[in-house]
């Protein structure tokens, strides 16, 4: 059998479209199956979506080129503030603080609006002669053979690769497909998300508030804006969502507070509901899992992509190297190198924010005085804060080619 291509990826979201990109850097032939039209990803409206881009994640969009076209409107994050409260509590006891500063390579991380990020994936895309990309394209049966993995695409149409990637999200096909479960559970919080416009700049500072009833990150985007990513009971949080803009801001202002002056909404609301899931397998005959596909975490730390990204940057490495050798992308001990590299940082990613949403978001007096103690001991050492900054830029442990350098 003859592949119709080295690599095909299911799912152009972020983690697939970043990765057809890397794979075709590194010279192999990628079909990217999109089933969703262009015109969803290319909204040129702000639809409230951002990321928290870490410093490792910024560096692998350099080395693919993407940085350039980003720059202007990315937002360094200059330092990180953590607090733990109550609604309408003044926020005086501050936990943590992290200063960008410290760091020689740079902030610990950039905001960047959804739809920046998007276009500038997609023309780069369009530009690269070794990526085939389908939109409106779905995959509704696979199967592996010796030599290739066989997609089977809506309308009866078989397409062949060496290797295929399923990028197709939590619910993600291709592992069920597979036969790969999922471990997790869902938890009884939903995520409101949208932007804001304030009064006040908020200096490139990204605020962590614990409440009880969960996480709320303000976290700061060009101009005076900021994101909003809240944590609410399940319930709540979709009566919240369904308010007039007037009264959802009113129930927004004492979790918010006043420190950047009048609010208003800059953009479209969301709701996400929250849950853990990690794919048991990260790989099967001829085929490998990233992005949310093989890992779903709750918001709280803003990791989701940055571990997407690292899946990406790890995966791409590995197969880059066994081009060089000459070994088949497709093979299993091939794979078995990617799955060794990501499946520890995934589980321990997927757990610590499990364990620290759980330890954060009730109002225990006994957890509280607990947890406030062991956020100023970080605090109060620099060792232990500098470690932490480091994680949180994702600069430690063993790091993918794409992301161990700066690009341009």
């Amino acid at each position: 059998m003859t592949p119709d291509c080295d690599i095909a990826i299911i799912g152009g979201g972020l983690a697939g479209g970043t990765l057809a990109l890397a794979l075709a850097e590194a010279g192999f032939s990628v079909c990217l199956l999109d089933a969703a039209p262009e015109a969803t990803h290319r909204a040129a409206d702000f639809d409230g979506r951002s990321y928290a881009l870490a410093q490792a994640s910024k560096r692998l969009l350099a080395n693919l080129g993407l940085w350039s076209g980003l720059a202007e409107s990315a937002q360094p994050m200059r330092e990180i503030k953590v607090t733990d409260g109550r609604v309408g509590e003044a926020r005086v006891a501050l936990g943590l603080h992290f200063e960008g500063a410290e760091l020689e390579e740079g902030p610990m991380g950039f905001m960047v609006e959804d739809r920046h990020l998007r276009r500038v994936l997609l023309d780069r895309l369009a530009d690269h002669p070794g990526i085939t990309h389908r939109r409106g394209t779905r995959v509704t049966g696979q199967r592996a053979e010796p030599a290739a993995q066989v997609l089977e695409l809506e309308g009866g149409e078989t397409l062949t690769a060496r290797l295929a990637v399923g990028a197709d999200g939590r619910t993600s096909g291709t592992a069920s497909r597979a036969g790969i479960s999922r471990t997790g559970w869902d938890y009884p919080q939903t995520a409101l998300v949208c932007a804001i416009a304030h009064e006040r700049p908020h200096q490139g500072v990204a605020h962590q508030l614990f409440l009880p009833s969960g996480p709320l990150a303000i976290l700061p985007l060009t101009g005076n804006r900021s994101s909003i990513v809240w944590s609410e009971r399940r319930g709540l949080a979709e009566r919240i969502n369904a308010l007039p803009e007037a009264d959802y801001l009113t129930v927004l202002r004492p979790r918010f507070g006043d420190f950047l002056g009048a609010v208003s909404l800059a953009g479209a609301r969301f709701t996400y509901p929250l849950g853990l899931s990690l794919a048991q397998a990260l790989t099967a005959p001829r085929l490998a899992l990233v992005g949310d596909a093989a890992h779903g975490v709750h918001p709280l730390a803003g990791q989701g992509l940055n571990a997407g990204l690292r899946d990406v940057g790890a995966l791409a490495h590995v197969l880059e190297e066994a081009r060089a050798r000459g070994e088949d992308p497709g093979a299993a001990p091939v794979l078995d190198r990617y799955a060794r590299w990501r499946r520890f940082d995934n589980a321990s990613l997927g757990l610590a924010t499990d364990l620290f949403n759980r330890l954060f978001s009730n109002d225990s007096a006994g957890l509280r005085a607990l947890r406030d103690l062991g956020m100023r001991a970080v605090n109060a050492t620099p060792g232990l804060r500098r470690a932490a900054m480091r994680e949180a830029a994702g600069l430690t442990g063993e790091l993918p080619r794409l992301m161990a350098r700066e690009g341009r």
